[in-house]
């Protein structure tokens, strides 16, 4: 966990990243809710179907979907 880390209840081993981590979206999903188009994980990112995301201190990342190569 790094010191900006909102910190988690995650018992996974390994555990999971933390939600400032730059592969935080490996976290485990803990509430899936496909008809509202979002996903709880479990160190605290929501993830939304476009691919934007909520962060636990209440940091927006935007949409970042991969774009087709020229």
């Amino acid at each position: 966990m790094t010191a900006h880390s909102e910190p988690t209840a995650c018992t996974h081993e390994p555990s999971c990243p933390a939600a400032d981590a730059h592969d935080r979206d490996a976290a485990r999903t803990v509430a899936y809710h496909p008809e509202q188009g979002w996903s709880l994980l479990c160190n605290g990112t929501v993830v939304f179907d476009d691919t934007g995301e909520l962060l636990p201190d209440g940091r927006v990342v935007a949409p970042h979907r991969p774009t087709a190569a020229a």
